[in-house]
């Protein structure tokens, strides 16, 4: 990893945001998915937030990526390659880890899920064993030593993943301590798990700065919840590098998969999560799309790994078909991904929850037609349906979603016309041009530019929402 000094001149010479990612600590996420803590700081990319890196950095801003660390005993900072973006990686406090030392999960929504079986001895320390849980989501913020780090940085801005999680109350708080702006977006999190959240929360969301919500559906859900003013709200979309994110050499890729060049092929990349992502119901979709055709040679091309890994093994092989090839792997080498997104005809993306996912927009920018469950967000990426390059279909319908799969899969003209009208919206929509350019006018200059009143990414009552 290559670290960096703090005070060094390229960091100073913009303006700079603070992004603080949803966990208690880092290693949460990283271990779940087998990335080391070094990957991370230094070429990982298979996140949200360096996208916003590195649209931000189009529009000259500098972003300062602080992340908890339990593996860290001081303030570490480093170089991320890709992006340019400063990580920095700050112990937690004692107090946290004290208070997590007596805990199974400290992300359990009820105390037995936080702290295992309750018997014997045990019992007596409910009440303290409840407070544990509410308390400590709330300790994993090193107030003091995040203040430093925005000061060094001349953060401008304060930037948080989800504010339905305590770590948007803590830095709410910091925010009016040190007079920064602190806003939120929502990437599909409702972390919400504790009484006290649910007190703090109105209060802290009318205090923040504003909201980045990309999903129509969830800015209504927190203006009837939290009676949230619109004013506070902008939808903005998760960036793409459209330049990168292109169509390799299909047949050459294909020769190397051992995939025939006739075939067909439909795509899914992304965290092996069954219940979420819906891949219960994309298994189900290909066993029936394969029992009813068994003479077509159809192909099922998946790429990912997560906490639910040997249980999706099992899954697939119960399906009783031969044609899925799985990577069981994450991958964070964008290149990698792009060569098996490009072996594609069509992308699937079966998901029940999400906030505004990225992964179609990879597939969208490399000419892939999307077939996509109705989960959050995925009316916003494909608004218009088919006039944006791909289909929703309900959530948990494999039905629906075979259906779909054989409508595209046997019109390889429209699957053609599709999958250019997909590669048009992510060039209109999504690129980092656009979306720096959004996120640097709602961080750091308050409003929108009047001309995104008519902008074609956003059509009816939306472009309104958007300037509210």
């Amino acid at each position: 990893m290559t670290s960096v000094s703090p005070t060094s001149p390229s960091n100073l010479d913009q303006p700079a945001i603070a992004l603080l990612p949803w966990g208690n600590v880092v290693e949460d996420f990283l271990d779940s998915i087998g990335v080391s803590l070094e990957t991370f700081c230094d070429r990982f990319t298979g996140s949200w937030m360096f996208g916003y890196a590195e649209a931000l950095r189009k529009a000259g801003v500098h972003t300062v990526i602080i992340c908890m660390s339990a593996r860290v005993s001081a303030p570490s900072r480093y170089r991320h390659a890709p992006t340019g973006a400063t990580i920095c990686l700050l112990p937690v406090p004692r107090s946290y880890r004290l208070v997590r030392s007596k805990l199974l999960n400290p992300y359990g929504r009820t105390v037995q899920q936080a702290v295992g079986e309750i018997h014997g001895i045990r019992i007596l320390l409910i009440p303290l064993l409840a407070v544990f849980k509410e308390i400590v989501l709330y300790l994993a913020t090193p107030m003091r030593s995040m203040a430093r780090e925005l000061r060094r940085y001349h953060c401008r801005a304060i930037l948080c993943q989800e504010y339905e999680y305590p770590r948007f109350d803590v830095c709410v708080l910091l925010g009016q301590l040190t007079g920064l702006p602190v806003f939120a977006t929502f990437q599909g999190g409702d972390y919400q798990r504790s009484r006290l959240e649910h007190y703090l929360r109105s209060y802290t969301l009318r205090a923040s700065a504003g909201l980045i919500i990309a999903s129509q559906s969830e800015a209504q859900r927190v203006r009837t919840s939290y009676k949230v003013s619109a004013a506070k709200m902008a939808q903005i979309f998760n960036p793409v590098n459209i330049d990168f994110w292109r169509a390799t050499d299909r047949n050459k890729i294909r020769h190397e998969l051992g995939i025939p060049d006739e075939a067909q092929v439909a795509v899914w990349h992304g965290r092996v999560s069954i219940q979420q992502k819906g891949l219960d119901v994309l298994l189900d979709a290909w066993q029936r799309l394969c029992r009813q055709y068994p003479e077509r040679d159809l192909r099922l091309l998946l790429v990912g790994t997560g906490k639910d890994a040997q249980k999706f093994r099992e899954r697939i092989a119960g399906t009783g078909v031969s044609n899925i090839l799985w990577i069981n792997e994450f991958l964070h080498d964008r290149v990698t991904i792009r060569r098996y997104l490009s072996a594609g005809d069509v992308y699937v993306f079966p998901s029940r929850h999400e906030g505004f996912p990225v992964s179609p927009l990879e597939a969208m920018a490399c000419g892939l037609p999307v077939i996509a469950a109705n989960a959050q967000g995925i009316s916003d990426i494909l608004d218009g349906g088919e006039t944006s390059g791909g289909i929703v279909v309900p959530r948990d319908d494999a039905e629906a979603l075979a259906l779909a799969l054989d409508r595209l899969l046997t019109n390889p003209v429209w699957l053609r016309e599709l999958g250019n009208r997909a590669r048009r919206r992510a060039e209109a929509c999504f690129s980092l041009d656009k979306v720096g350019k959004e996120l640097c006018d709602f961080l750091l200059g308050g409003r929108f530019d009047a001309d995104m009143v008519s902008d074609p990414c956003v059509t009816g009552s939306q472009g309104q929402a958007r300037l509210a």
